[in-house]
């Protein structure tokens, strides 16, 4: 029999603060759901370019996307928790990325995948939107053009972590109000 020589660094989630004794373990109920959302994102793909190209490769068997929790690709907003814009946005699609957003439920989260997504990339025209964030709110931005599959599961964790920390309320609260509002949204 041959000793496994790989996975010996596997990471685990770390339990939240709590009290435990024998067969219990006690704890916030907003730490353990934030634990629990971390760990199970329904992405919503809208790619455009060849950074979509790039998101196939890191949804696939080599960077393995669904080890995040990840698996399932909904096509459909209602179904998922962050929206990953991958590629030009023209302005006629800009209206489609808003609406695509709004049919989100909450709480949902966005990734700018890409120098194009982020700031109109190397397209400094009439027609191509100069960043997604002027049309929804961009809670990650993810460098390159394209960016690596390496680059996106970064910023595929950075949203994790966002969930993770996040408090259940925050969705209710003045600041997140105002900041929809700046961008017309109710």
């Amino acid at each position: 029999m041959r000793p496994v020589t790989h996975n010996l660094k596997i990471k685990q989630v770390e339990a939240p603060a709590g009290f435990s004794g024998e067969g219990f373990f006690a704890t916030k109920l907003a730490e353990a759901v934030g634990i629990a959302r971390s760990n199970s994102i329904w992405p919503l793909p809208f790619a455009t370019s060849c950074c979509g190209i790039e998101f196939m490769a890191t949804a696939a068997a080599h960077y393995d996307l669904a080890r995040f929790g990840s698996e399932r690709m909904a096509f459909t907003p209602r179904q998922c928790d962050v929206m990953m814009v991958m590629g030009t946005i023209s302005k006629k699609m800009a209206p489609v990325v808003r609406q695509v957003y709004l049919q989100m439920a909450e709480p949902r989260w966005v990734m700018a995948v890409g120098a194009c997504a982020s700031s109109g990339g190397i397209f400094d025209s009439y027609s191509v939107l100069q960043g997604i964030d002027q049309v929804v709110p961009v809670d990650v931005y993810v460098p390159g053009c394209p960016p690596r599959p390496e680059a996106i599961l970064d910023g595929f964790m950075r949203i994790q972590d966002l969930v993770k920390t996040e408090s259940l309320r925050r969705r209710y609260s003045d600041e997140y109000k105002h900041l929809l509002e700046g961008y017309g949204i109710q």
